[in-house]
C-alpha cells in the first residue's frame, strides 16, 4: 500500500464527533458519518465538513446506497469505528448488573456488526460501555468477526490514562482483519481539571457562547451552592439545616451537588453535567456548575470545537454521549501503525 496516503475511516453512530476527531488527530481520512439524532447534525457537520454525513436511523439505510455513494469497494475502507447507543448495557440502567433490559438499542451492534460484513474494513473499532462486555450479544459479535477472519481483542479502559482530564471507562474492542492491533500505551501523566480549565477567562464575560450561557437557581440553592467547600468539597459537609430534605431521606448519590477537585481528574462527565443536582459538576471555586465549555474541555474536546446550537441541555447531552477524542486517538494510533505494516 501507498506508505504516505491518509488512511480512510467511517464514523457509525458519531454523535457530535468525538470518535471523529479522535480519528482525524490520528491521522485518519474520516469520509463518512451515520447518526439518526437531529440535535446533533449541526454541531457535527461544523466541526467535521469534509465527512459526507447521514442524518439517519441506520437499521433503515441501504448499505449498498451507503458504499455507492462513497465510492467503496468491499476491502477498500482502512476502518470502521462506532459507537452503537449504549444506554441499554448502562449499569445505572440494569441496576448495576443485576438485571438484563431488552433495550432495543442494544441489537444495533448487530447493525454494526452488518457493516463490517459488508464493508470488510481493513480495521474495526468498537467502542461502548464496559457493561456491553458481559453481554450475549457482544459475545456473538466477537464470534462473527472471528469466523470473517478478523484478530481482536477489547479492554476496559479509562480515558484518564490516555490524556483525557476525567475519570471515565470505555470498553475499546480493536480488531484487524488477519492481523492483530495492539492498545494504545497509557500516559504516564495524568491530566487535572486545572490542566483543563485552569485558565478559562470568567465564565459569562469571556465571549465564548459556550463559555457564557447563563445559569438559574433558586436562592435557596444558590445559599446551599456557596456553602459547599471549595476544591472537591461535598453537600455532605454541611450542617443538617443545609441538607435538602430529598438528601435526607436518601443519603444515596453522595456526589451530587459536589465540587470538582482542581488537582484531580474530572469524574465522569454524564448528559447532566450542567445541572449540580446531578453529580459532581460544581466548579473547584466559583459558586456554579461547570460551563458548556469547560465540560466540552474535561471530555477532551479542542478548545476551538463548536457547538452551534444555544441549549445548555442539549449541549451536555452531546459531551455527555461523547467519546473522549484524545482516547480515540491513542488507540488510532496504532490501529493506522498496524494497517501500515500489513
Amino acid at each position: 500500500m501507498n506508505k504516505s496516503r491518509k488512511l480512510t475511516a467511517v464514523d457509525l453512530f458519531c454523535g457530535c464527533g468525538g470518535t471523529s476527531e479522535g480519528l482525524k488527530q490520528a491521522g485518519f481520512k474520516v469520509i463518512a458519518a451515520i447518526d439518526n439524532d437531529p440535535r446533533v447534525a449541526e454541531t457535527y457537520k461544523a466541526n467535521h465538513p469534509e465527512a459526507y454525513f447521514w442524518q439517519e436511523d441506520i437499521q433503515s439505510l441501504s448499505i449498498h446506497t451507503f458504499t455507492r455513494r462513497l465510492c467503496l469497494k468491499k476491502g477498500d475502507l482502512d476502518l470502521l469505528a462506532g459507537c452503537p447507543p449504549c444506554q441499554g448495557f448502562s449499569t445505572m440502567r440494569t441496576l448495576n448488573g443485576s438485571r438484563c433490559i431488552n433495550d432495543p438499542r442494544n441489537d444495533l451492534v448487530h447493525v454494526f456488526q452488518e457493516f463490517v460484513e459488508k464493508l470488510s474494513p481493513k480495521a474495526v473499532m468498537l467502542e461502548n460501555v464496559p457493561g456491553l462486555a458481559e453481554d450475549r450479544r457482544f459475545a456473538s459479535f466477537c464470534r462473527s468477526l472471528k469466523k470473517l477472519g478478523y484478530i481482536g481483542d477489547h479492554r476496559i479502559l479509562n480515558a484518564e490514562d490516555y490524556g483525557v482530564p476525567q475519570r471515565r471507562r470505555r470498553l475499546i474492542y480493536l480488531a484487524g482483519r488477519g492481523f492483530k492491533i495492539p492498545f494504545g500505551q497509557a500516559s504516564l501523566e495524568k491530566k487535572t481539571v486545572r490542566d483543563a480549565i485552569g485558565d478559562l477567562p470568567k465564565a459569562g464575560e469571556s465571549g465564548d457562547p459556550v463559555h457564557d450561557i447563563p445559569e438559574r437557581h433558586s436562592e435557596k440553592i444558590l445559599k446551599l451552592i456557596k456553602k459547599i467547600p471549595k476544591d472537591g468539597g461535598s453537600r455532605t459537609a454541611l450542617p443538617e439545616e443545609y441538607q435538602l430534605e430529598c438528601h435526607k431521606k436518601c443519603n444515596g448519590f453522595k456526589d451530587v451537588y459536589g465540587r470538582m477537585a482542581w488537582d484531580k481528574p474530572a469524574p465522569t462527565l454524564t448528559s447532566g453535567c450542567f445541572n449540580p443536582s446531578k453529580g459532581r459538576f460544581l466548579h473547584p471555586e466559583e459558586d456554579r456548575a461547570i460551563t458548556m465549555r469547560e465540560a466540552a474541555l474535561l471530555q477532551g474536546f479542542p478548545p476551538k470545537y463548536k457547538f452551534p446550537c444555544p441549549s445548555k441541555i442539549k449541549i451536555a447531552l452531546m459531551i455527555g454521549n461523547a467519546l473522549p477524542p484524545e482516547l480515540i486517538k491513542h488507540q488510532s494510533v496504532m490501529i493506522r501503525e498496524a494497517i501500515k505494516l500489513n
